[in-house]
């Protein structure tokens, strides 16, 4: 093996290490986003009286349910 081969698979290797890494990044970022994300959907709906919450989480329910039989359709 020659040594611009060598050259080569070591700038190929960096190459794949900094992709990796920066997926890594955007998905910690994405991660943190749903994290944020769910703990205001609970504030929000904390923030409600019991009657109203029954009332969004049954809806939120119904709604999603019809898009799984849609989905499956």
């Amino acid at each position: 093996m020659g040594p611009s081969t060598r050259i080569i698979r070591a700038a190929l290797l960096v190459v794949a290490a900094a992709i990796l890494a920066a997926a890594a990044v955007q998905l910690r970022d994405k991660r943190q986003t749903a994290e944020l994300t769910v703990a205001n959907i609970h504030e929000q709906l904390d923030a409600l009286d019991p009657a109203t919450r029954a009332a969004v989480i049954a809806r939120l329910s119904s709604d999603e349910v019809k898009k799984v039989r849609d989905h499956r359709k």
